[in-house]
């Protein structure tokens, strides 16, 4: 098998995390030569506003704001973690990000600088009533109703662009799924759409 790589997008609670895990996990037991570079931007952030620079308490109260980081520092966070850590070999599984459509467009340009082939974009999707319903019983302490409700607007203002940037991409294998069901249902949908079974 090639070396794959993978977007996942949607809104915060759809389970881009458990099913890019869960396509991660599937990947090696069907491809037990690579292994799985897996790239999640929200918690490189959550590393990062624990620092103690200007810069990082600036965005630390982007973060408790519920407000969506600068594209510089979404940047940041993903093209260091590749810049020090890819290999060129690996498969590549990418969750939260990018979230603006400046951001997919430099995102873009990692996939012909490592040659990678067509990448896949995983849209999960459910609607904006299961994703308050999810985020409030997680018990995170940015999953409070203000900071849901910012994260669901800047969805629609931000994120939706982006999504219709790969949705009309011939570059890109975009695939939609229906989040709204039970996980393993949902897995077995992306298997299938991204060809993998």
């Amino acid at each position: 098998m090639s070396t794959q790589s993978y977007i996942f997008i949607g809104k915060s609670g759809c389970g881009k995390g458990t099913q890019g895990k869960l396509l991660a996990d599937f990947l090696k037991t069907k491809d037990t030569s690579r292994d799985i570079f897996y790239v999640q931007s929200g918690d490189e952030f959550r590393r990062f506003i624990q620092g103690d620079s200007y810069t990082k308490h600036l965005s630390k109260k982007i973060y408790d704001d519920g407000k969506l980081e600068p594209e510089f520092l979404a940047i940041l966070m993903w093209a260091n973690y590749f810049a020090e850590n890819y290999n060129g070999k690996d498969h590549i599984v990418i969750d939260g990000t990018p979230r603006e459509v400046h951001e997919a467009g430099v995102l873009h340009s990692i996939f012909d600088f490592y040659k990678l082939e067509k990448p896949r974009v995983v849209y999960i999707n459910i609607s904006a009533e299961e994703a308050t319903r999810r985020l409030s019983g997680r018990g995170r302490r940015d999953d409070n109703e203000v900071d849901i409700k910012a994260r669901l607007k800047w969805f629609e203002t931000d994120v939706i662009p982006t999504i219709d940037f790969y949705r009309s991409n011939p570059f890109y294998q975009f695939v939609e799924v229906n989040g709204e069901r039970d996980t393993e249902v949902v897995h077995q949908e992306i298997l299938q759409r991204v060809g993998l079974i």
